[in-house]
C-alpha cells in the first residue's frame, strides 16, 4: 500500500484527502490510514469529514474554508491541529481568525492537478505568509527543484501529491524535498 511507503518516510504529516469517497467508505479509510501512521509515527491530518474526525479521536483536520466556516467554535475547538485550504491572503487571514493552527496556499506552481490553471507564483505565497502568523504550507507543483524558493517565500513547508504518489522511491524523494 502506497501510505504505508509514505508514512515510513515520516514526512511532517500526511492529509488523507480523498474527496470521491462516502462518508462510510471514508471513516473505513481513514480507520486504516490512522492505524498505520501511528504505527509509523507519522501524525495523520484527516480532511473535509469533521465528524468522522471526532468519531475517530483524530485531533488533526484539515478543510477546504467554505467547510469550515460552517463549523461551530466547539467544533473547531476539538481539533489541537487545524489546516484549511487557502486561495488569497485574505483566506489565509480568516482561516487563521476562525482558530486554524496552519494553512496550506496554493496551487503556487502550474501543476497536472489544476490543468490548465496557472499557478499564483511565489509572490502569492509570499504575501499570504506575509499576512498570517501560523505557518504557510504551499502546495501545488511542488518538488525538489523548487522547494527552496518556496522557503525563501516564508514558507513553512510545502504539502505534495502527486508526485509522492508515483514516485519510484518514496525515502529519496522526501530526503530530496528536505535537503534543498
Amino acid at each position: 500500500m502506497r501510505l504505508e511507503g509514505i508514512a515510513k518516510a515520516r514526512p511532517a504529516g500526511i492529509v488523507l484527502r480523498e474527496k470521491d469517497l462516502t462518508r462510510e467508505e471514508y471513516k473505513r479509510l481513514a480507520e486504516k490510514a490512522l492505524a498505520i501512521c501511528q504505527e509509523h509515527g507519522t501524525p495523520c491530518i484527516l480532511h473535509s469529514y469533521a465528524g468522522v474526525a471526532a468519531e475517530l479521536g483524530c485531533k488533526a483536520l484539515h478543510l477546504p474554508l467554505r467547510i469550515l466556516r460552517e463549523l461551530s467554535e466547539e467544533e473547531r475547538e476539538r481539533f489541537s491541529v487545524l489546516g484549511a485550504s487557502c486561495h488569497s491572503p485574505e483566506d489565509a487571514m480568516e482561516a487563521e481568525a476562525l482558530g486554524c493552527t496552519y494553512v496550506t496556499a496554493g496551487h503556487v506552481f502550474d501543476t497536472d492537478c489544476k490543468n490548465g490553471l496557472p499557478g499564483r507564483g511565489l509572490g502569492f505565497l509570499k504575501e499570504v505568509c506575509g499576512n498570517v502568523s501560523i505557518p504557510v504550507y504551499a502546495i501545488g507543483g511542488i518538488s525538489p527543484d523548487n522547494i527552496a524558493d518556496v522557503r525563501k517565500s516564508g514558507a513553512a513547508g510545502a504539502c505534495v501529491m502527486s508526485s509522492a504518489m508515483v514516485c519510484v522511491d518514496v525515502q529519496a524523494y522526501f530526503f530530496a524535498l528536505e535537503e534543498k
